[in-house]
C-alpha cells in the first residue's frame, strides 16, 4: 500500500488533488464554524417543535445545550484551519475524522438523505486525505510500523500552497463573520 501511495503522491495531478481536497474540507468547516462559534443556530427557524427523529430537532437540541455547540465550532474551526494550512494538514486531518464521523452517524440516524450525501463525501475525503499521510500516521496504529520514508512530493510542498490556504481560511472566517451579523 505504501509503495502505491508513493506513486500517487509523485503524481503532481494527485498532489493538486490532495491539495484542492484539503482546501475544500477546511472551507466547509471554517464556512460551519463561524455560526456555531458566534452562538448562531444552524437553521434559521428553530427546531424545537420538529419531529423529534428529524435533523431539526437535532440540531435544535445541540443548539440549545449552549457548550457543546461551542465546542463543535471551535472544533471546526480548529480542524478546518489545520487542514487548510498545508503545514499541519495531517494533523487537521486526524483532528477533522472524528467530527465528520460523528456527523455522518447522525445523518444517517436522523435520515437527513440531502445532509448524508454530503457528510459521507466529506468522510470520504478526508479518509482519503488520511491515507495520502499514511506514512506518517501509521507509527499511530501499527505496532511495527517500520521505517519512516518521507514521501512529500516537492510540488505540494512550495509555501505557496500554505500562503494559498491560510488566506483563503482567513478571508472565508472574516466574510463568515461579517455576515452572520451580530449573535
Amino acid at each position: 500500500m505504501e509503495k502505491f501511495i508513493a506513486r500517487l503522491k509523485s503524481s503532481i495531478s494527485f498532489q493538486l488533488l490532495t491539495i484542492l481536497v484539503r482546501y475544500m474540507l477546511g472551507t466547509a468547516f471554517g464556512w460551519a464554524s463561524i455560526l456555531k462559534v458566534k452562538g448562531i443556530r444552524f437553521e434559521p427557524q428553530s427546531g424545537e417543535h420538529a419531529p423529534i427523529h428529524s435533523v431539526s430537532h437535532l440540531l435544535e437540541s445541540m443548539y440549545q445545550s449552549g457548550f457543546y455547540w461551542y465546542f463543535i465550532g471551535w472544533a471546526q474551526f480548529l480542524a478546518g484551519f489545520l487542514i487548510m494550512s498545508q503545514v499541519f494538514s495531517t494533523l487537521g486531518a486526524v483532528v477533522y475524522f472524528p467530527i465528520i464521523l460523528s456527523i455522518c452517524i447522525l445523518t444517517t440516524a436522523f435520515e437527513a438523505p440531502a445532509f448524508l450525501l454530503m457528510t459521507s463525501s466529506m468522510l470520504l475525503a478526508n479518509f482519503y486525505l488520511l491515507l495520502w499521510d499514511w506514512n506518517r500516521l501509521k507509527f499511530i496504529v501499527l505496532n511495527k510500523p517500520g521505517p519512516f520514508v518521507d514521501q512529500a512530493a516537492g510540488f505540494s510542498r512550495h509555501k505557496i500552497w500554505t500562503y494559498t490556504g491560510i488566506v483563503l481560511f482567513l478571508i472565508i472566517t472574516i466574510y463568515r463573520f461579517l455576515s452572520t451579523g451580530p449573535n
